[in-house]
């Protein structure tokens, strides 16, 4: 965790101007989920595209695993989806059903064995298991399960999750699903496969997304339905909170939640991290945030010639702040969207001339304007100012940042790689300090009100954790350092 310490900004030889820097500022995405069964299909085929789809939420590790109806076969590697799997590995994952997981490490080290899905050996036979969230008390049930004399191979709360359902009682999966949620804190989205069929699972809360979608006669579940437009397949619905659905040769079967609970579905799985062409709410997420930034700019309104949004992830927000105030919209920074995360870092001589790792600014747009740049979210605030001053060097006459979400004051300990509270600069700054400290000339957030009016899904609920400290979960003030222990802790070799 971490944005990097150094940010260097130069002017280049040419009339174009570039920022250099080693990572951005967001919450950084979790992990993404895929299952289908299909039998008669190429199933690990089908569930590397649908990971290829998902690999916005996630660019640490991928991971496939299939079952033949008797055996669980499974292949991980680090890296992208499109750098894990090769001809040679989906020709290795042979079956009738196949989940798969992209991940990014918000509990656990990034390392190959961290990377799911999980897989161990029940009472019952093999379960493997990939896991979008964070269980909150996972080295609680971990100490638990290592008295009964149960040793684990990685640092990652997906392995503990996956234990505690193969080891709980029960005779069939669901009736061992059903045990294990409740001593289960968290945030939990689920794809469990066993070599019969496939289950997916939503925490109470609702907390991370999953959806179900149909391709022919096969079901497929993902975190998000742009996977399944991918590969095809035909979006029928969101699995509800609490639900379980069981997925075999006799076809789908739900299992409702044996009580409601109250949901609290993430704000920044619409605001930032689920793609905008997904839907959640059953609503389209480019026309949620274009109506964000719509109630942003009544909010917040500015005189500018000029509206910029910082590609891509703020662009319909963008869009509609133009919308709403009468401001032409522009391309103003340019992304360069193949940078993707890279271990490779610039030599000095390629720092010295500024190569471009992320945006370039448009003077042609910029020069002698008054822009409003957009943005989702400032975190730390260690790359806004860099950005605002990217912009001030291409020509633009006055900066005024306008973000379409409320600021981020507390840590997630739902699945997001966020900050600690120190490191927020919401948590240590007003907001006209925080204009101040990244150098705009006006600064407006999108109210917590504005942000839900704009969602526009009465009735439903949200996690407002990281804006409120409100969480919807019972969160130990020791769970930080449980999950440092967590992660610290040797493996087996």
């Amino acid at each position: 965790m971490g944005c990097a310490d150094r940010v260097r900004l130069e002017l280049m030889d040419s009339d174009v101007f570039s920022l250099d820097f080693q990572a951005d500022d967001k919450p950084h995405e979790e992990c993404g989920v895929f299952g289908i069964y299909a039998p008669g299909e190429d199933v690990a085929r089908i569930t590397f595209f649908g990971l290829y789809a998902l690999q916005h939420r996630g660019q640490e590790s991928a991971g496939i695993a299939t079952s033949d109806g008797q055996r669980l076969f499974r292949r991980t590697h680090l890296g992208l989806v499109s750098q894990a799997f090769n001809e040679a590995d989906l020709s290795a994952l042979p079956g009738i059903a196949a989940i798969g997981h992209t991940r990014y490490s918000t509990t656990g080290q990034s390392n190959e064995r961290n990377a799911g899905p999980m897989l161990t050996v029940g009472p019952q036979g093999p379960v493997a298991v990939a896991h979008n969230g964070n269980i909150v008390n996972a080295y609680a049930i971990k100490e638990n399960l290592e008295a009964g004399g149960e040793t684990f191979e990685t640092s990652t709360d997906s392995e503990v999750l996956t234990r505690l359902i193969a080891l709980s009682p029960g005779s069939t999966m669901i009736e061992k699903i059903r045990v294990a949620m409740p001593a289960l804190v968290g945030a939990y989205s689920l794809a469990v496969l066993t070599p019969d069929a496939i289950y997916a699972v939503r925490d109470p809360k609702g907390v991370r997304p999953l959806c179900i979608g149909r391709l022919g006669d096969h079901w497929i579940v993902a975190s998000e339905s742009c996977a399944l437009t991918t590969v095809g397949a035909q979006f029928i619905r969101e699995i509800e909170p609490g639900e379980i659905i069981q997925i075999d040769m006799d076809g789908l079967h739900s299992f409702p939640p044996a009580q409601s609970d109250r949901h609290a579905t993430c704000l920044f799985e619409l605001i930032y991290f689920s793609r905008p062409d997904s839907v959640i709410l059953n609503q389209r997420l480019y026309l949620v945030r274009k109506r964000m930034g719509e109630v942003l700019a009544r909010e917040h309104p500015v005189d500018a010639d000029v509206v910029v949004g910082l590609p891509d992830s703020a662009t319909p927000a963008a869009i509609g702040f133009a919308q709403a105030s009468g401001i032409p919209y522009s391309e103003g920074l340019i992304k360069n969207r193949y940078i993707g995360r890279t271990f490779i870092q610039p030599d000095q001589r390629l720092r010295e001339v500024g190569v471009s790792l992320k945006f370039n600014a448009l003077p042609e747009v910029l020069e002698n304007k008054r822009v409003v740049l957009v943005d989702d979210t400032i975190v730390r605030g260690t790359t806004s100012r860099p950005i605002v001053q990217l912009l001030r060097n291409a020509g633009a006459r006055e900066v005024h940042m306008r973000v379409h979400a409320p600021p981020m004051m507390h840590p997630c300990y739902l699945g997001v790689d966020l900050a600690r509270r120190e490191e927020l600069i919401a948590a240590r700054m007003t907001v006209e300090e925080i204009g101040e400290h990244i150098g705009v000339d006006s600064i407006g957030y999108l109210s917590l009100d504005g942000l839900l009016d704009a969602i526009n899904a009465p009735g439903a609920g949200f996690c407002t954790g990281c804006l409120t400290g409100n969480y919807p979960v019972p969160v130990q003030l020791e769970m930080d350092m449980h999950k440092l222990v967590l992660e610290r802790e040797p493996v087996a070799t």
